[in-house]
């Protein structure tokens, strides 16, 4: 096993953390700004790419790959290393961003590798590596709604993603095709097929509001879909807020008469 094996326990409801019990030398590895509380004895470490390369004789071509794969997610370059240094068990928290839930993936039991939105990775056993997805039809970059990359995490260890809302994971049978809207797929196993596909009927996207275009992901495997996109709370907030602007709503091509439609000021 080429990851640290952590043990971890969920807290909250809608507002979770996830609390990491690390062994003497095992370590985590986060997000920039994840880190809720640890316990005396685990040391913090900032690290260029995604610390999959970190001392396991990458060198520093295999970090600037781990970093240039991050920043072409839009992610920081940089990532942060919690490394138990005392003599027992240690604990360290990592809080979810928004309300939702806190989805813990077993690499070594889903084939090793999972893709799933750039923004979705909490963190991580060190030894996981965070790289980028290209999709290999053009339709999904210039219309899925989350871009043309997506996040694949690759290796043998536990990792943590966060979405928005309620989480529904669905295993879909071999054929068997589900329709999601872009911004509620969160992630998704390696032997799915993802894609975007058109409506169909302009009046439904018109006058349905759900845009013209949406994810279908065809199985075998499992996805993950959240409830509430993080992008979908904060567009009614910001459109609700005194004085402020106009939300042209998820998926939506309307911008102003959909907003007329639905009745906004």
């Amino acid at each position: 096993m080429n990851s640290h094996e952590i043990d971890f326990k969920l807290h909250g409801d809608d507002m979770q953390f996830v609390e990491i019990e690390l062994d003497p030398g095992e370590s985590a590895v986060a997000e920039a700004g994840g880190m809720m509380m640890m316990d005396d004895g685990i040391s913090m470490e900032t690290i260029f790419g995604d610390g999959a390369h970190d001392g396991r004789g990458g060198g520093l071509f295999g970090k600037l790959v781990g970093a240039g794969k991050r920043l072409l997610t839009g992610e920081s370059l940089f990532m942060t290393v919690f490394t138990n240094e005392g003599s027992g068990k240690k604990h360290v928290s990592f809080a979810a961003p928004y309300p939702g839930k806190i989805i813990p993936v077993d690499l070594s039991e889903l084939g090793g590798k999972v893709i799933c939105q750039k923004d979705a990775f909490l963190c991580a056993a060190k030894g996981v590596s965070v790289g980028i997805d290209f999709q290999k039809k053009l339709g999904t970059g210039f219309f899925g709604g989350e871009g043309f990359i997506m996040q694949k995490l690759e290796g043998d260890g536990l990792a943590f993603l966060h979405a928005g809302g309620t989480i529904y994971k669905k295993e879909l049978q071999p054929g068997e095709l589900l329709r999601v809207d872009t911004g509620c797929l969160v992630a998704m196993t390696k032997d799915i097929d993802y894609d975007i596909e058109y409506v169909g009927k302009v009046k439904s996207a018109f006058l349905g509001g759900e845009g013209l275009f949406f994810a279908t992901v065809r199985g075998p495997g499992n996805v993950w879909i959240q409830s509430l996109p993080f992008s979908r709370l904060a567009e009614r907030i910001y459109a609700n807020a005194p004085g402020g602007g106009k939300s042209t709503g998820e998926g939506s091509i309307l911008g102003g008469i959909g907003d007329f439609l639905n009745g906004d000021d």
